[in-house]
Formats: C-alpha cells, sequence, structure tokens
C-alpha cells in the first residue's frame, strides 16, 4: 500500500516459517457448537471456520508480519497503474485444483463475479466498484475500478478462487454439505460428519508446496476438528487428551486451571505469543435500532453501570486490561485528550453530527474496584432520568410507563460471558433495569445476529495494521439497515463513512493515520459497545509433539498462525 514489500524478490520463505520444518503428524482440535455447510463463501449454513484458512487459496497471500503487503500465490506477477485504477495478474503455470486441474483465467473470472452476487456478504463489496474484468492473455487478467479506492488493488487479490466448471448447471448459493467447493489449498476434506466432526488430510499433490511463499508452511498431514457442546466439555477432553491443542483466552484459567497432570509431566506444553496488532473490540454491543439504545444517554449510563475494574478481577484476576479503543496499542489508535492537528481537521466538518466528546476527548468511565460502585451509578441513575427514565416503585420506566428491560443473546458455550452478564445484571438492578439472558445454539444464533435481532450481544472485531474496506462492512451507513451486514450497533455517521473514505483514497501514510484515528474517536465517542479486557498476549496449551518457530510475526497468534506455520515432530 505503501513503499516497498519487506521481502526481496529471492526470498526463500516468510520470515516466521521454518523452511526447513519436517512434515507429517496427526493433530485433531476443538470447536463448541456445530456445522450445517462445508460451503463458507455463501452466507447459507453454518461452516467450520477454519475451512476457508486451510483449503482455498487467492491471487496473492499475505504476509502476518507486514501490514498492507501482499505477495505472489497462484498468480506469478502483478502490475498496477500509478493511481491504482488497474490492477493486472498473471497465473503460475502449474497453478492446480486439488482435483488435479488447470487454475485458468476463465476460474478468476467466474470466482469473482459469483462471489460478488451470490457469496457471503464479506465478498459482495468488491463486484460493484469492478468497472471491467477482462483476459489479457492465456494466462493473464486486467481488473478495473470505478472507484478511486487505492486498496481495491490489494483486495482483488484476496478473494478465492474456486472451479467454475464444479458448478456448471447448479445454484453455488443454495449449495450445503453435499457441496464442498473445490479449492487450490493444500488441505482437501477427507471425511465428515454434520455437526459432529471433520477430517482434512493434506493433499500430495498440492501444486504450491515448494513456493517460497508456503515453505515451512502447512506441514501438518491431518487436521480434525471435534466438535463440543460448550467450552468447558471441550476443555474437559482436552485435559482427557482427546485434543491436541487448545487456545486460552483467560489468562486466570491460563494460570490456574492448567496445571493437569499432562502439564506437570511436560507432556503438554503451555506457549504464550505476544503481538503488535491493535486491542480490535471485545464486549457487547447496543442495536441501537432498537430502544433504549437509540439514546447516547441511555448507552452511557450503562458503560458506568458495567463495574469493569470488579468485573475484570473477578473473571481474570485483574491480569487482563481493559481495551481502551479499537485500535488501542497501536500506532493507529486514538491519542487522549482533545482532537489535535489533522485529526482535528478531519473531524471539524462534522461537529454538529459527532457524538459528545469525539472532539473534546471521551475516556471509558472507571469504577472505584468496588462492588457497589456507588459513584459511577449516581451518574448512571443521572443520565437516565435525563434521558426520561426514572424510577417509579424500584422500576426505571418510561413516560409511558414502559419498563427498561433488554436481552442479552448468547451463543450456547459462551460461559464467560454468561458470568459477565449475571455481575452486570445486579449493578442494573439497584438502577431498576432488569436484564434477562437467553442462549441459542449457533444455527440460531447465525440467524439472530444476521437478522440484527438482538438487544445486545457479545460482540468481536478482530481489527488490523492496515484497516480498509472492512471498516464499511463493520461500520458503514449502508450496513445499518442491510440484513446480514456486520454493522450490529447499527451505526450511522456521516464522519464515519467520510474517514473511511479518507483512508481508501489517501496516498499519504500521515493522513491515513489521521483518519484512523479520527475514526477511532467517533466509534468510541459513539458508546456503540461495552469493552471488556483484550487479547494482549497469545496462550495455546498443545502436546509437546506440536513446534512452532522462535522468530513471531508482529500480528502474533492470527487465526491460521497455529496450525500454518507449526510441526509435528516426536524428537
Amino acid at each position: 500500500m505503501y513503499g516497498s514489500p519487506a521481502l526481496p524478490p529471492d526470498f526463500v520463505s516468510l520470515p516466521y516459517a521454518n523452511p526447513d520444518a519436517p512434515t507429517g503428524g496427526r493433530v485433531v482440535f476443538g470447536n463448541t457448537g456445530g456445522f450445517d455447510s462445508l460451503n463458507p463463501f455463501v452466507q447459507k449454513g453454518t461452516t467450520p471456520w477454519q475451512m476457508r484458512f486451510w483449503s482455498y487459496e487467492s491471487l496473492m497471500g499475505r504476509s502476518w508480519d507486514e501490514p498492507f503487503t501482499l505477495y505472489g500465490l497462484l498468480a506469478e506477477s502483478v502490475r498496477t497503474a500509478p493511481d491504482r485504477s488497474w490492477v493486472e495478474f498473471t497465473l503460475r503455470d502449474g497453478a492446480r485444483f486439488s482435483d488435479g486441474s488447470e487454475v485458468t483465467v476463465e476460474d478468476v473470472i467466474w470466482s469473482y463475479e459469483t462471489l460478488g452476487t451470490e457469496g457471503h456478504l464479506r465478498y459482495r463489496g468488491l463486484w460493484p466498484k469492478i468497472a471491467a474484468i477482462e483476459p489479457t492473455g492465456p494466462r493473464s487478467l486486467r481488473i478495473s475500478f470505478n472507484t478511486p479506492d487505492r486498496e481495491l488493488a490489494l483486495i482483488a487479490g484476496m478473494r478465492p478462487i474456486l472451479k467454475k466448471k464444479q458448478w456448471e448447471g447448479r445454484r453455488f448459493s443454495a449449495s450445503g454439505l453435499d457441496d464442498i467447493p473445490i479449492g487450490s489449498g493444500p488441505y482437501v476434506v477427507e471425511d465428515f460428519e454434520a455437526g459432529r466432526h471433520v477430517t482434512f488430510r493434506r493433499n500430495p499433490n498440492y501444486w504450491g508446496r515448494d513456493l517460497p511463499f508456503r515453505r515451512g508452511t502447512n506441514n501438518l498431514d491431518e487436521m480434525r476438528i471435534e466438535f463440543y457442546g460448550d467450552a468447558t466439555v471441550l476443555f474437559e477432553a482436552f485435559k482427557a487428551g482427546e485434543l491436541t491443542a487448545i487456545r486460552e483466552f483467560n489468562a486466570e484459567r491460563w494460570a490456574r486451571q492448567y496445571d493437569f497432570p499432562a502439564v506437570q509431566r511436560g507432556d503438554v506444553v503451555k506457549t504464550e505469543i505476544p503481538h503488535g496488532r491493535p486491542s480490535g473490540m471485545t464486549g457487547f454491543v447496543m442495536n441501537t435500532r432498537r430502544a433504549p439504545f437509540g439514546d447516547w444517554r441511555v448507552r452511557e449510563a450503562l458503560l458506568l453501570a458495567f463495574n469493569f475494574e470488579f468485573i475484570n478481577d473477578t473473571m481474570t484476576g485483574g491480569a487482563q486490561p481493559r481495551i481502551a479503543s479499537y485500535f488501542s496499542n497501536s500506532e493507529l489508535g486514538m491519542r487522549p485528550g482533545p482532537a489535535e492537528g489533522r485529526v482535528r481537521d478531519l473531524l471539524a466538518p462534522f461537529a454538529d453530527t459527532l457524538p459528545p466528546g469525539a472532539l473534546a476527548g471521551y475516556a471509558l468511565p472507571r469504577g472505584d474496584g468496588t462492588a457497589r460502585n456507588r459513584v459511577n451509578l449516581r451518574r448512571a441513575a443521572a443520565l437516565l432520568d435525563e434521558a426520561g427514565w426514572r424510577v417509579t416503585d424500584g422500576i426505571r420506566r418510561n413516560e409511558h410507563g414502559t419498563p427498561l428491560t433488554f436481552t442479552v443473546l448468547l451463543r450456547q458455550g459462551e460461559s464467560d460471558y454468561q458470568t459477565v452478564i449475571e455481575l452486570f445484571a445486579r449493578a442494573l438492578e439497584r438502577l431498576g433495569i432488569e436484564v434477562t439472558t437467553e442462549k441459542v445454539d449457533n444455527a440460531q444464533y447465525a440467524g439472530r445476529v444476521a437478522a440484527h435481532d438482538f438487544d445486545v450481544t457479545g460482540f468481536r472485531r478482530d481489527l488490523s495494521l492496515s484497516p480498509g474496506n472492512e471498516q464499511r462492512l463493520y461500520w458503514g451507513a449502508e450496513g445499518a439497515t442491510q440484513p446480514g451486514s456486520r454493522n450490529l450497533m447499527g451505526m450511522v455517521s456521516p464522519a464515519a463513512d467520510a474517514m473511511i473514505d479518507t483512508m481508501l483514497r489517501t496516498d499519504d501514510p500521515e493522513t491515513f493515520r489521521a483518519a484512523v484515528r479520527a475514526l477511532d474517536r467517533v466509534l468510541m465517542a459513539g458508546r456503540y459497545v461495552i469493552p471488556i479486557w483484550q487479547y494482549d498476549v497469545g496462550r495455546i496449551a498443545h502436546v509437546r509433539q506440536l513446534h512452532h518457530p522462535d522468530r513471531l510475526p508482529i500480528y502474533g497468534d492470527r487465526t491460521d498462525y497455529m496450525p500454518d506455520v507449526w510441526w509435528w515432530s516426536e524428537d
């Protein structure tokens, strides 16, 4: 996006991969919930989330040690106009799908159009911005854009490529368990039982095994995913030796519950992977499409009532710091205090539409560390009174007598979230607010969230050092009314849309950074999410036979870092 790639043209492998890693081994991972589809590219159904990382490839691939940089994968070369108005790719001679057939220009063009019109919403944002896509040679094609957006050339290199002939005479968007898309990735589905397990086998004829980009990756022969009803059962399965590795997101559990006999014997190893990426946002999102969450005062009152310091001490022993903003822990995060310099200049035209604190400065409320949290509760009560929600007979009601109640929608197995809400509910009860929780299975949860059918629900946005078009999916005004959009809070902010536009159009790194910091301010001052603790380090418990390189990427433990560059060795 800016400057030159860090790796030279003759690089041997990605810097965080071991080019001499041995191959072999069988591993078993665990997921909670289930699955009813094996097509991860359509809106219909729930798939194992790992599938699109293990079995499919794009024209270019990402290095997790560099933001905004891609390297050739299915494409051997890439050219783009100085203004990024078009990009041209040349396919590698020898690129093959898992069935041995050649990856062609026709497959690429079909994949872009099909995913852009029938695919999952995450893939549809690019297609309307393509003015033309056409072959320029036997193995090359050009994509021209109709929108001034410097990131489009990179996004165009990251769409999964599927086999066109597989879908002739068939409807792609209606596929499910019986229609596994053919990809070019290193792993193929060998066996599955709906909702119970799925096994991936490394393709011995994988076309790209000798590419420098692939050297030292995809080292495991077999990867199986077992599905469990909740995280507690999954953890017990790991302790019993039924699983090979598990990620732990709670520092308190990591310190206290990972001392079982296999750990004491050294058969299970506790590995911590630090990272330098933004914190992202984890917590509880409020649906502003529904009353009373459309009023920022109510949202601020709930933030005040959420006694983070006490809850964090109870849940993690106070070991995990709170998320301070969407891009905190990085140079892209908003700075404390009033907006200054370029950030202020970018936001100033929208001063009349900005939420309170966006320009003057906003910080999350801090409790006093006690269970009662009296000062913040008094402030919350005053805001609720001001918003028209007053206490009558111990119940907070509006002018029509309607009580202030809401439901938190949770996915089955989210035991941590359930405990947090129970602690939160005690504080809200003292304000005259009743909170209930509703637990549903994976399929119901996906459908409810896609329809924006919730009051409050758990929320996670894993943000990167290279934010771009995905920000429009997360926060753009169009998604506020679009079913299936990832704008769960339903925010409509001209300032946020303008900051995203600036991020995508500028060729100046300083302006880009200022636009992200300004967006961060708009999101935080909007008070859409009640943040909880951040995942400042990756924690993986695994059998001693699993190993990873000493050199760690700047992004740390991303979703495909383990197992991508790990290997199995008895020695």
